[in-house]
């Protein structure tokens, strides 16, 4: 019987002929391999076959991409340089912040290429970041990188400087929804009026109090933090009962605007700072960008969670939905363009209490 190390032995002395113009059988009834050369890069490749026709057809189609290979000086440019000009090609269109995540994911990646020409970039240094950082980083992390490297190389391969993209075979991980924190009916009016008080302390209660007031308009109009702050006197409409969100400079998520209708407490909170501050119609509805220490200061007194800005986008659907609304009107509110699947997916689920309530009206 023959051993895994007498088979590796035989392997070892096989040697490569030459059948034909290019193309090298291993041994006797081996596979097939391809060498071919294009500038000063020689290419072997193994064509995965013992069967000539096939083998020959495989070498037709590498020889064709090694033909669209670019032969110039742009095939010795590395990692980083080739990142540079595929984020500087593909940022129109792109918020800030999107741009910011896609320099992030290539300043952690270039150590794992550095020294290396893009041109001889192989899966082995891919695999070297998926063991040297992939168990290290979250796993939205790890997509994000993933992602990133994947279109760098996609670029690359589409000027010709790479034969293909080595890291096309790297798994993606998969990415758990984290539980979110929706605070109670009960603990959100306790919330707004422990932010308001600010633990008794008057020389910040101003700041306290607006605040509390941009976690209400968070609360009961569903907009995304940067949403509310940028949102103007004139894109409310109180005649016909809806305000319009424009995402100010930087736009929406989405790029969008769109046009929601007023819930009768954001219509009671607008028209009550309305009559505050006689504003312009191009003052900002919220006085401030940031509530974060006043609402973590809060929910640490009260034993609460501790909420976040976007917590409160969530108690707004999650609010609308146990009211009764449908999904997809909710999602419509919040700027999802899918009809409402993200929405089931994320605010699918209703609290304990309002399913159980819900359930003692069933009758049969």
């Amino acid at each position: 019987m023959e051993t895994p190390a007498l088979a590796a032995a035989k392997t070892r002395k096989a040697q490569f002929h030459l059948v034909a113009p290019n193309l090298y059988r291993l041994g006797e009834g081996g596979k097939y391999y391809a060498l071919l050369k294009r500038g000063d890069k020689q290419f072997r490749r193994s064509l995965r076959t013992k069967d000539r026709k096939l083998a020959e057809r495989r070498l037709t189609e590498l020889r064709a991409q090694i033909g669209n290979l670019t032969i110039s000086d742009d095939a010795r440019l590395s990692f980083p340089e080739i990142a540079k000009r595929w984020i500087a090609t593909t940022q129109q269109g792109l918020k800030p912040a999107s741009i910011k995540r896609r320099e992030t994911c290539i300043k952690n990646l270039t150590p794992f290429f550095q020294g290396v020409l893009i041109r001889n970039i192989q899966a082995a240094h891919c695999e070297r970041w998926v063991t040297g950082r992939g168990a290290s980083i979250s796993a939205r992390t790890f997509v994000h990188e993933l992602d990133t490297m994947r279109l760098i190389f996609d670029y690359a391969v589409r000027l010709g400087l790479m034969l293909s993209n080595p890291a096309k075979d790297i798994k993606r991980r998969r990415i758990i929804q984290t539980p979110i924190a929706v605070p109670t009916r009960e603990q959100f009016p306790k919330l707004i009026a422990e932010m308001r008080a600010a633990d008794g302390r008057p020389h910040i209660q101003e700041r306290a109090k607006h605040g509390a007031d941009l976690v209400e308009l968070l609360a009961y109009s569903g907009c995304r933090l940067s949403e509310a702050t940028s949102l103007r006197w004139r894109d409310v409409d109180f005649e016909k009962g809806v305000f319009t969100v424009t995402g100010g400079e930087d736009g929406t998520k989405n790029h969008e605007q769109r046009t929601a209708p007023m819930t009768t407490a954001l219509r009671a909170l607008l028209e009550r700072l309305r009559n505050e501050s006689k504003p312009q119609p191009s003052d900002s509805v919220a006085k401030v960008d940031s509530a974060k220490n006043g609402l973590a200061a809060a929910s640490r007194r009260l034993g609460y969670p501790q909420f976040t800005h976007h917590d409160f986008r969530h108690f707004f659907a999650t609010t609308c939905i146990e009211a009764g609304v449908d999904i997809p009107t909710v999602s419509r509110w919040l700027g999802h363009k899918d009809g409402g699947a993200l929405a089931m997916r994320v605010y699918g689920h209703l609290r304990d209490e309002h399913s159980s309530t819900a359930a003692q009206r069933v009758k049969f």
